[in-house]
């Protein structure tokens, strides 16, 4: 592992009667700078934090003790439930954002990410299907981390799940009823006015190309793949 920094952030409580760790959640800073995004971090008026930040250098922080409950999520939902900080860790991933001129994730930074996240899902039972990015767990408030984060490295390593894509595209017009049952059982939170900003994020996560909302064949066709690896998953 990257040498580990130490920043107690005073923003953390209990985690309840969850008492389990099983998801994790990556998240970008959306800032200018990665010391902005540590003072805000681990001020207290702010009321946020996460469990680690990695700078694009590779610099490795540690905000919160594992075992507390940080304030990352916020409002979210995944697999119908939704106090997630309760039962989640939380790793910012030093990065502007799409506010302040998005970028794509060093090599640095990315290996320490990978390291992070096979280091706690050794040590914590969080599932494949249960690694997620913060736009996935709020399609409707959250882009983070973005069309530009290497999602399919870090499944290559055996964090999280990313299906190599299919040149076939489904027969006939897409589904709209077919694509929110997909999303559903991917883990989405489906609600008729949740439905351009889930399948947004579903395609900044699996179809990076192109992030429009709108359910084209191509998007169709890779949220059938994208469930049926969720589903091989879940059943071993």
């Amino acid at each position: 592992m990257t040498a580990l920094r130490e920043r107690a952030s005073p923003n953390h409580d209990g985690r309840g009667a969850a008492m389990r760790i099983d998801m994790l959640v990556l998240h970008y800073t959306g800032m200018t700078s990665a010391a902005a995004a540590l003072e805000r971090l681990c001020d207290a008026a702010a009321r946020v934090s996460a469990h680690y930040l990695v700078e694009e250098d590779g610099v490795l922080w540690r905000l919160v003790a594992e075992d507390r409950r940080a304030w990352h999520a916020g409002i979210s939902h995944w697999q119908g439930e939704s106090d997630l900080n309760a039962v989640s860790l939380g790793i910012e991933i030093v990065n502007p954002g799409h506010e302040w001129g998005y970028r794509p994730f060093p090599p640095p930074q990315m290996d320490t990410v990978e390291r992070l996240c096979l280091d706690l899902l050794r040590r914590h039972p969080i599932p494949p299907w249960r690694v997620v990015g913060h736009s996935d767990i709020a399609p409707d408030r959250k882009t983070d981390p973005g069309e530009l984060f290497d999602w399919p490295r870090l499944a290559r390593s055996g964090v999280g799940i990313w299906p190599e894509p299919t040149r076939a595209l489904a027969a006939g017009p897409p589904s709209r009823d077919q694509a929110a049952a997909d999303l559903a059982a991917i883990g989405y939170r489906i609600a008729p006015d949740l439905e351009a900003a889930a399948l947004t994020a579903f395609q900044r996560r699996f179809r990076p190309a192109l992030c429009d909302g709108a359910l084209d064949p191509e998007t169709a066709t890779r949220l059938a793949e994208v469930r049926r690896a969720y589903d091989r998953a879940r059943i071993g």
